[in-house]
């Protein structure tokens, strides 16, 4: 790790800061809003997202990956490293699509439901991909992938295709794909869905230990706030409204974390 990096994941310093934010979603005649007053992401800490279906989770999830715009924010910062941050909503405003991207292979992980593995390569490919679309040679992530991959418990899936692994196992390598580049926040979505309990639990031990280790910045995305609730350092909720037959209002609120 970088020695930016490790400072800046050292620091109070807020990976993400947004306040002020409102998004607009319609569809027909019909429309969704989504509120978030204020949302801080700071380094090694593990943040819940829950709710129910249409609540407003995936939405948040979007604009937290830089893949759907704001209808309007007063700040979306993000502080890559201690000494610089950049402003998210003027890259928007300036539809400076690029940075974005740049950006998202930078600083974000993607944790999908299902793992998301591409079955045509194998497992030590797939979970390579997200440092090679950041540009990185493997001479530059090999040794922290096989660390990760050790650390992970799934060395021995590497030669492996994906059509032969557990759904535990591929949980386990979409972890390590979206930790070999070194980003600074990892996004997961429903990571424990397709999972049993038992193993449920142990991804969220994973996902906890590494965010400590790493000094990255865990957002899990999910129903089931029993599972998150003892790992997470604070977790949020939705007050959602129906304001009409055609409209529906959500507000992003802390609830009380049970994480100790």
């Amino acid at each position: 790790m970088a020695t930016t990096q490790t400072q800046a994941r050292q620091s109070d310093t807020a990976l993400v800061s947004i306040e002020g934010l409102h998004k607009r979603r319609s569809q027909g005649d019909s429309s969704f809003v989504l509120d978030v007053p204020t949302l801080h992401i700071r380094p090694g800490e593990v943040v819940a997202i829950v709710g129910d279906s249409g609540c407003g989770k995936s939405t948040l999830l979007d604009l937290l990956a830089l893949v759907m715009q704001p209808t309007r924010v007063s700040t979306f910062t993000m502080h890559p490293d201690i000494t610089t941050e950049v402003d998210v909503a003027a890259l928007w405003a300036m539809h400076q699509e690029t940075r974005l991207a740049r950006l998202r292979c930078q600083s974000l992980g993607y944790i999908l439901q299902t793992g998301g593995l591409l079955p045509f390569l194998n497992v030590y490919a797939n979970a390579a991909l997200s440092a090679r679309i950041k540009g990185l040679q493997e001479s530059a992530y090999a040794n922290r992938l096989h660390e990760l991959a050790t650390r992970l418990g799934v060395a021995n899936c590497l030669p492996r295709m994906p059509d032969s692994l557990s759904l535990g196992q591929r949980q386990r390598i979409a972890i390590l794909r979206a930790l070999v580049h070194n980003p600074d926040i990892i996004l997961a979505d429903e990571p424990t869905a397709s999972v049993d309990k038992t193993r449920a639990r142990s991804i969220m031990q994973d996902l906890n230990a590494l965010a400590r280790e790493q000094g990255v910045a865990v957002v899990i995305v999910t129903h089931d706030v029993d599972l998150v609730a003892p790992f997470a350092d604070i977790t949020y909720g939705f007050e959602v409204r129906e304001i009409s037959a055609q409209e529906t209002h959500s507000l992003f609120i802390p609830l009380p974390s049970s994480h100790q």
